[in-house]
Order: structure tokens, then C-alpha cells, then sequence
């Protein structure tokens, strides 16, 4: 079984990983199946919303200021993929974060071939993403993980599926609940995680 280190060594940085969508996206669909199809056609709807929150978030004072607390190397890790709705909407913002702290190096991997890491962060026993998780690179130690939606956003989904929705009615919904403001939740509910991990460890 691979530690968080190990993973983190075979990840894709950002920029890699941006490389990768464009190649995906530039596949010709005659040399996809019809899975593959559809994923590339939300993959790049994702690259349009991924742009207008990569353009329109900046971090607030408070999570800058959490950030610079870190004063030793941390790694955050993120298992995604380009056709993911959640990720198209959080993973910009992870990453202004992380290019927040000197302190912060960031790296993505993609949940299809990383499915044995995956499967240690199951959410209710799916494979959901976007997942961040945060840990210490010289022990392994995981400081806080994150994903795969906010809960506002999870509750409002169970009550969904519940009024009879599925599928496509069930992201068509999510999409609309981040852009009417959703995404803000993002970095409500990763500061307090990330002032736990900069806090600092009380003398024994």
C-alpha cells in the first residue's frame, strides 16, 4: 500500500495536470467510446467554470493569514478528474490557496488510476472527488482532508434524490448551486481546517 508520501511523489503538478485536460479535450471523439465522450464534453464545460472561478476568487484576509502560519513544508494532495462538476468549481480555489504559503506545494491525481488511494477516502462508500488531503511530508501524517462538495451542498443533494432526482436533473441542480454563490463555501469550510493545522501544538 502506498503512503500519502509515495503518491504525492507520482502525482501531476497543476500545470501538468492543465496539460492533461487539454490533451483530453483535443482527443478526437472518433478514437472515444461513448463513456469517453461524454466525459470529454462535460471536461470542457469544467474548463470554462474552472476559468471564471479561477478569475473571480481571491482569498480573504482571514485564510491568507492561516496560511501564513505555516512555517515548515506541507503537502496537499488532490485526487480529481477534468470532468468532474465539484472539482471544476473548488480545485481553483485550492490552488490560489496553496499558492498562498511558500510553505505549500500542491499536486493532483487523477481518481481512475489511483483507485487503491482512493479507495481509503471513500465518501458514504463512493468514490467521490474532488479530495484534498493534507499531511505532513516527513512523517506522512495527515493534517486534514476536505471534499468531495460543502455540506450545505451535500445536505441540499439528499434531499434531492429523495424528491425523486438522478443523474443529469442532480448535477444540473449542483452546477446551479455553485453559481449562484455555492463556491464561497469552499474556503468557509477549509479555513477552520487549516487554522487546526497551523495551530500550534501545546507543550507536553
Amino acid at each position: 500500500m502506498r503512503t500519502l508520501p509515495e503518491a504525492f511523489e507520482q502525482a501531476l503538478s497543476y500545470a501538468d495536470y492543465v496539460e492533461a485536460w487539454r490533451t483530453h479535450l483535443a482527443t478526437p471523439k472518433k478514437e472515444l467510446d461513448k463513456t469517453g465522450r461524454i466525459y470529454q464534453y462535460y471536461a470542457l464545460y469544467n474548463q470554462g467554470r474552472t476559468t471564471d472561478i479561477s478569475e473571480t476568487y481571491a482569498p480573504s484576509a482571514a485564510i491568507r493569514e492561516a496560511l501564513g502560519n505555516f512555517d515548515r513544508p506541507v503537502h496537499w494532495l488532490v485526487l480529481t478528474e477534468d470532468w468532474c462538476g465539484d472539482s471544476a468549481f473548488s480545485l481553483p480555489m485550492i490552488v490560489a490557496l496553496a499558492e498562498q504559503s511558500e510553505h505549500v506545494t500542491l499536486r493532483i491525481l487523477l481518481r481512475d488510476d489511483n483507485l487503491d488511494l482512493m479507495d481509503r477516502y471513500l465518501t458514504n462508500g463512493t468514490r467521490s472527488i474532488p479530495k484534498l488531503i493534507a499531511f505532513d511530508p516527513e512523517s506522512g501524517r495527515e493534517l486534514f482532508q476536505w471534499g468531495p462538495r460543502p455540506a450545505e451542498l451535500a445536505g441540499a443533494r439528499e434531499t434531492w434524490k429523495a424528491e425523486g432526482a438522478e443523474g443529469k436533473e442532480l448535477a444540473r441542480r449542483g452546477v446551479a448551486w455553485y453559481e449562484n454563490g455555492g463556491w464561497h463555501q469552499v474556503e468557509d469550510e477549509l479555513l477552520p481546517l487549516i487554522s487546526e493545522a497551523t495551530a500550534p501544538v501545546p507543550a507536553s
